[in-house]
């Protein structure tokens, strides 16, 4: 029987991108069976081009934008109140190409040597000129074994420890009992942050059969001169390193130490060191203060009541 797959979307006022996104699904050779958009309280018509040119897809509006992590945690609950077998999510801005689904889960099915199957197989992002998306590459997954790598590059892959929410295919069992992304990160880590947990003592891997376009401004990494955005970065990193599960004790000192060397390349990078100074400060002092709160509250707050008692939480 041919597994359930649910396409999860998260927009915000990018209606022509979206749009396109969303004919992508529809061309797909082996499309989704469901696809749920998310609308963080765009204010370009979103929801309304939806409804008219996309009717099949499962419409959730938000009343305030909740960020990715927000808008991720809405749709993957929504996903769930299904039978789905796969979550596959990904940005508005991002374009699959027509067999991007298929080889996903053909890459999913596992080796067929009865080793443990994928938790999480992601694309290989290119920007708009074909060259590989450097804002998009995954973490390869550090001491890989002998096997583990030769299964992954059986189905044109490698091992990944983390990925990032612009195509990834993630195992929904294995998301109802490690749980949602986190809604309180807003943006920046909190794909990291979620692949991470689903990962840590659980397979990944990227698959470089399937291709994605990532259709950003700009080509570049994240680490680019990101200005007031990294307070987010900062605090974010702070609540991750000392509340996530998803590190073992060990990944945690060699991610901070990796964390350090990329500011000092951002801070390096960068034409306005005030604002970045200022970022700094202020993601230090909340993160060290404060902690995430809960996913269902603050989409309960953004107006959608999406999340039962018993949704899954991070464990």
């Amino acid at each position: 029987m041919s597994p359930v797959v649910a396409a999860v979307v998260v927009t915000y006022n990018r209606i022509s991108l979206l749009a396109e996104a969303l004919a992508a699904l529809g061309a797909q050779t082996r499309p989704p069976d469901r696809v749920v958009v998310v609308d963080n309280a765009s204010g370009d018509g979103t929801a309304d081009m939806v409804r008219a040119r996309f009717p099949d897809a499962e419409l959730l509006e938000l009343s305030r934008n909740t960020g990715g992590a927000g808008g991720f945690a809405a749709g993957i609950a929504q996903a769930l109140k299904g039978d789905a077998d796969w979550l596959w999510l990904m940005d508005d801005d991002t374009v699959p190409e027509p067999g991007a689904l298929d080889a996903l889960l053909k890459a999913a099915s596992g080796g067929g040597d009865g080793a443990e199957a994928p938790v999480l197989v992601g694309s290989r992002v290119v920007w708009t000129d074909g060259r590989d998306h450097p804002m998009n590459t995954p973490r390869q997954k550090p001491r890989a074994s002998a096997a583990e790598r030769a299964r992954a590059e059986a189905v044109n892959g490698y091992p990944v420890r983390s990925a990032s929410f612009v195509s990834i295919l993630v195992d929904a069992a294995r998301v109802r009992e490690r749980g949602l992304p986190i809604a309180d990160y807003f943006l920046w880590n909190d794909d990291f942050e979620f692949t991470m947990r689903l990962l840590r003592g659980r397979r990944g891997l990227v698959c470089r059969d399937s291709v994605v376009v990532h259709k950003t401004r700009t080509f570049g990494s994240t680490d680019a001169d990101p200005g007031d955005r990294f307070y987010f970065e900062v605090r974010n990193k702070i609540w991750l390193f000392a509340g996530s599960r998803g590190l073992a004790p060990a990944e945690r000192v060699l991610y901070a130490g990796s964390t350090l060397r990329r500011w000092a390349r951002t801070f390096a990078g960068s034409r306005d060191r005030a604002v970045l100074r200022r970022a700094l400060a202020r993601g230090v002092r909340e993160g060290l203060l404060s902690r995430p709160r809960p996913t269902a509250d603050l989409l309960r707050e953004a107006g959608l009541e999406v999340l039962p008692d018993d949704a899954p939480r991070p464990r």
